[in-house]
């Protein structure tokens, strides 16, 4: 699949979730790499003002998901989150924050994902890991 026809499915798939009530958006694929960016308003918010770390784990789950997406056939098999981890390092308080997951392990039935999640300065806000599991359609 071509990247733009890709950057297209993976966007579209997003109206009426998760990644839609957050903004988040998907604005680069290749066969090692999704990316993704998120704005930072009041509506990912902690009561402090700064970006709530669970809408930061959000986004991180969404590009490691969608990066083992598009390393599996679609038609046979699915993806599921089954762990993910988070370091927050910094906050972020308005504009937008990018996330990128690169494989660490891609295997027949697991795949672990690193996801670095910066603000627009490409300060380091949160590091992230994803282990996904293939599982079989039904």
């Amino acid at each position: 699949m071509d990247t733009k026809t890709a950057l297209a499915r993976l966007n579209s798939v997003c109206k009426n979730t998760l990644m839609e009530t957050l903004g988040i958006e998907i604005i680069e694929v290749s066969n090692d790499k999704v990316v993704a960016s998120m704005p930072v308003t009041s509506k990912v918010h902690q009561p402090d003002g700064v970006l709530h770390g669970g809408a930061t784990v959000a986004l991180a789950e969404t590009v490691g998901s969608y990066a083992s997406v598009l390393s599996i056939d679609t038609e046979t098999q699915m993806v599921r989150g089954i762990e993910i981890t988070a370091n927050h390092l910094g906050s972020v308080k308005e504009g937008k924050v990018i996330a990128t997951a690169t494989p660490i392990h891609k295997g027949k039935t697991t795949h672990l994902w690193e996801i670095k999640i910066v603000d627009e300065q490409n300060k380091l806000i949160s590091h992230c890991k994803l282990t996904t599991i293939v599982l079989s359609k039904r």
